[in-house]
């Protein structure tokens, strides 16, 4: 059965040998952040962290690199941890053609056991903070589930959004937030600044795998994050109604808290080490007022370290943003096969097709730049072949170097829209773009020559199989 809440999917972790539980005594900084660092260079088979005794933290656990390896990403899908990535990607593929499959309302959401309200609110006494990187400019909350309604059709329940926004703790009430133009939360923040009014807001902390993977993955503004959970768990995700706001929020979640993006308020927000492995500087944002905090007895308090990649967030984000891609180019381009944009959420992405025509390729390459998930990512596009696995660097590295011609084969776009944290953005939030035609070229296009290529030997599959099976065998 598919989790209803991270407690549910620690447990499955422990029993597959993916999760530490940390006894003795941890300081807040620097060994929480360190930890989650050090993790992160564990590789793909990676474990989650549960610090079970933090110093000066009596409300409950920290637990860190939940989604931080392919084994714990293949269990949050429920999948054997040894599931290969390409495997792990095409899945979820599979799985997302069942969207939208509606949520289940549930009564008696276990965040309910504890509440502070009103000038009762501290969010230093229910939340363990740290800072994640030694510059931060303060604390951070990180991986969080943030949903908002548009105001202007809050009814409407596939407008409402659920997204993983950075969150920087600015007193016992307060958080400094950071709504990327590209989002939806910006659409929200900026029709209700245009009405004069606050937008609501409701944070779910400590949820179930899947409401993180939605949480992280880019999808058309009217399509639900928890429809699209109840197609990748194979059942309705649990929800419940925020008592405050009314908002909908994962039913399991461990610590609820909510109030409002206060109207045209903006302070300073920042440095924070970002997914970019560097720190992003300090800028004016929006401001949060928390009015609520909802939570579980003990309650297993999540966090997700980023850094020099590869981090848990590349884990979280890479079929997440994969898929979404995927599906938006099929739509117009059926030819294109497999997409890669696991790197640095996508500001290089590596996608194969078959060509329809000469010079189908670059179309192709020239939508995924202007996608919605494009638009502020997909700085770099490499376009391969259909039989180049796009996840396997070497075959992209061949194409490449065999079939990419730099005079004729690259196309350059300046001044286009990316995403303001791309440190290489100048102005910030505009960036030249390229997509690499590294295809075969086909009529009317004849360059090169290419009519020859080497083809693996009929017997080579069945090989394959065997030496896997023998393999297994000696370990």
């Amino acid at each position: 059965m598919p989790y209803d809440d991270l407690r549910g999917y620690l447990e499955a972790l422990d029993k597959h040998g993916q999760l530490l539980r940390i006894g003795e005594p941890a300081d807040p900084e620097p060994d929480l952040a360190a930890a989650a660092n050090a993790a992160a260079r564990m590789g793909a088979e990676a474990p989650a962290l549960c610090f079970e005794n933090v110093t000066g933290y009596s409300a409950g656990r920290v637990a860190l690199n939940v989604h931080g390896s392919w084994a714990n990403h293949a269990l949050a899908l429920e999948l054997p941890p040894s599931t290969p990535v390409r495997e792990q990607v095409a899945e979820f593929s599979r799985r997302w053609e069942s969207f939208p499959v509606a949520p289940e309302r549930r009564a008696d959401p276990p965040f309910l056991q504890n509440t502070l309200e009103g000038e009762d609110v501290d969010l230093y006494r229910v939340l363990p903070l740290f800072r994640l990187n030694a510059h931060d400019g303060g604390f951070y909350v990180d991986k969080a589930a943030v949903v908002t309604q548009d105001p202007e059709d809050p009814e409407h329940f596939g407008k409402q959004n659920v997204g993983i926004y950075r969150l920087q703790c600015k007193g016992r009430r307060h958080f400094g937030i950071q709504p990327g133009s590209v989002h939806d939360i910006a659409r929200h923040l900026r029709s209700a600044e245009e009405r004069g009014e606050d937008l609501p807001v409701a944070i779910a902390l400590g949820n179930e795998p899947v409401i993180s993977l939605v949480a992280a993955a880019p999808m058309a503004y009217e399509e639900s994050e928890y429809e699209l959970a109840g197609a990748l768990r194979g059942a309705p995700a649990p929800i419940a109604r925020a008592p405050l706001t009314g908002i909908d929020v994962p039913w399991g979640c461990e610590v609820l808290l909510e109030g409002v993006v206060e109207s045209r308020v903006r302070e300073i927000e920042g440095p924070f080490g970002e997914f970019t492995g560097h720190y992003s500087g300090g800028r004016r944002m929006p401001v949060i007022r928390v009015d609520r905090i909802s939570y579980r007895t003990d309650p297993l308090f999540e966090h997700l370290y980023l850094g020099l990649p590869w981090t848990e967030i590349d884990y979280l984000m890479g079929p997440a943003t994969c898929v979404p891609l995927l599906q938006q180019l099929r739509a117009e381009f059926p030819e294109v096969v497999a997409v890669n944009a696991m790197y640095t959420h996508g500001l290089v992405a590596i996608v194969s097709t078959r060509s329809r025509l000469g010079g189908f390729a670059r179309a192709v390459g020239l939508r995924v730049a202007t996608t919605p998930h494009g638009l502020g990512y997909c700085k770099v596009v490499i376009v391969v072949d259909e039989n180049v696995d796009p996840f396997d660097l070497p075959q992209v590295m061949w194409a490449l170097s065999t079939k990419f011609n730099p005079t004729d084969d690259l196309l350059q776009l300046p001044g286009m829209s990316i995403l303001p944290l791309d440190p290489s953005s100048d102005p910030t939030g505009i960036s030249g773009k390229v997509v690499l035609d590294a295809t075969t070229p086909v009529a009317p296009d004849r360059r090169g020559r290419h009519t020859t290529p080497v083809r693996d030997l009929p017997e080579t599959g069945a090989w394959l199989e065997r030496l896997r099976a023998l393999t297994q065998e000696v370990r």
